[in-house]
């Protein structure tokens, strides 16, 4: 195992004190002892812990909002969809921020752009419907400024020896939030008649974005370095001899389950119940298990078990929809989500964590990691907005629960797909070029 690991390791170690070296690290990762996460690693995992909470307690509701005020899935698809593009575009062209600026303001922009996205829906209300194209805008933008810095700092503040750790963790916090905070807002819907719940958890996802703003100020300013490639990706995915067009697809793959399910999911159990608080309910529960999940995998997950873990995960999570064929209700519904909270980790902490070893397997791709940050976000958003165009597409023709069934089974299979192509650079191999 120990010779497994210092193979998976050795074409690393340029990079990281590379890396290192650009970002002013070096004296930091110096002392830090092999696995462990320092404080600004901390730092950031409070700021998404955060991030999560806030959208956990009305992401998971915006969705069924948006529906009980026009009762048409299609609309809701255009505007997840549009959510999709603004945000590709967002990435693309903030990388030029990212890179030759201060990193940090593009997090803060996106946690601000967040907040006034909650605050225009909670300003519309019942009229939300009626302006869904622009508040997919906003909530794009939000997501492209965000989870850009957050990526690029995040791979700057990891090492291949704590990359698992700090997706673990990051899964960890994401769980326990989706875990207490749609409850709570479950509840609180519920208990307040009309659509006075709605406005109370809105107000309070806005309170927990300047909570979270407040802490990125203890974020140190990263340093810069080098100029924006704006024709990387291209140019990336021309070339034949690197792995990314392979990481591409995987990505897309990817992006193809997470497209659909990120709202279709939690929308078919409040369908099937009628009752908000089912649908908190069904996050405490899934969110428990994916608590519980992430945090044993994070610890466990070493680069050589990465292969095998990311097969059992990705055909696990195919396994666990196959029931909503039959019959769809709040148990069947309940068991696929516990399901899948069980097995993604073993999907998700090793493809995460591959891509970003990847990014730094060089002093090269190193010093270009906001512009690979970049390609694996195209990667992922192109994914999803196929994932929509394909529910756009079935939800024209039908509406019925038996076609939303084969529909997450459909798009919910892509991950092997995934599977195949970045087999070769998972599990203690990474190709040179």
């Amino acid at each position: 195992m120990e010779r497994t690991k210092s193979i998976w390791q050795a074409p690393f170690q340029q990079a990281r004190s590379s890396a290192a070296e650009l970002d002013g690290d070096a004296d930091r990762n110096r002392g830090r002892k092999p696995g462990t996460l320092d404080r600004q690693a901390a730092l950031l995992l409070a700021v998404q812990g955060m991030f999560a909470v806030a959208n956990a307690l009305s992401g998971t509701f915006v969705p069924v909002y948006l529906w009980k005020t026009s009762h048409s899935f299609m609309l809701i698809g255009w505007f997840t969809l549009c959510h999709y593009l603004i945000s590709c575009i967002t990435f693309w062209l903030a990388g030029k921020w990212v890179k030759e600026r201060n990193k940090m303001n593009s997090l803060r922009a996106g946690i601000v752009l967040s907040g006034i996205f909650y605050l225009m829906v909670l300003m519309l209300g019942e009229q939300a419907a009626s302006y869904m194209l622009l508040l997919g805008v906003i909530q794009g933008m939000a997501s492209g400024f965000f989870w850009l810095a957050y990526n690029v700092v995040y791979f700057e503040i990891t090492e291949p020896d704590n990359r698992d750790r700090f997706n673990g963790w990051a899964g960890l916090l994401v769980s326990g939030s989706g875990m207490v905070a749609p409850w709570i807002s479950g509840l609180l819907i519920t208990a307040f008649a009309g659509n006075t719940g709605y406005r109370i958890i809105f107000s309070l996802s806005l309170l927990v974005f300047v909570v979270a703003a407040v802490i990125s100020f203890f974020l140190k300013r990263r340093p810069i370095a080098g100029s924006y490639d704006w024709g990387h990706a291209w140019r990336t995915l021309r070339s034949r001899h690197l792995p990314w067009r392979h990481v591409f697809l995987a990505l897309t793959a990817q992006g193809m389950r997470e497209g659909t399910f990120m709202f279709l999911v939690g929308l078919m159990v409040y369908i099937a119940t009628a009752n908000e608080r089912k649908l908190g309910d069904f996050t405490l529960w899934t969110s428990l298990v994916g608590l519980l999940a992430f945090w044993i995998i994070g610890r466990l997950m070493k680069p050589h078990m990465r292969r095998l873990s990311m097969l059992w995960g990705t055909l696990m999570i195919i396994v666990v929809i196959v029931p909503l064929v039959w019959k769809i209700n709040y148990t069947t519904m309940l068991w696929f989500g516990i399901g899948t909270a069980l097995f993604l980790p073993l999907y998700t902490i090793p493809m995460t964590s591959t891509v970003f070893d990847l990014i730094g397997k060089s002093e090269e791709s190193a010093r270009q990691r906001e512009e690979f940050v970049i390609l694996r976000e195209l990667g992922l958003v192109f994914g999803r907005m196929l994932s929509v165009g394909v529910y756009l597409l079935v939800m024209s023709v039908t509406t019925a629960p038996h076609a939303m069934a084969w529909l997450l089974l459909g798009v919910g299979s892509a991950p092997l797909a995934g599977w195949w192509l970045l087999r070769r650079y998972v599990g203690g191999r990474v190709p040179e070029g």
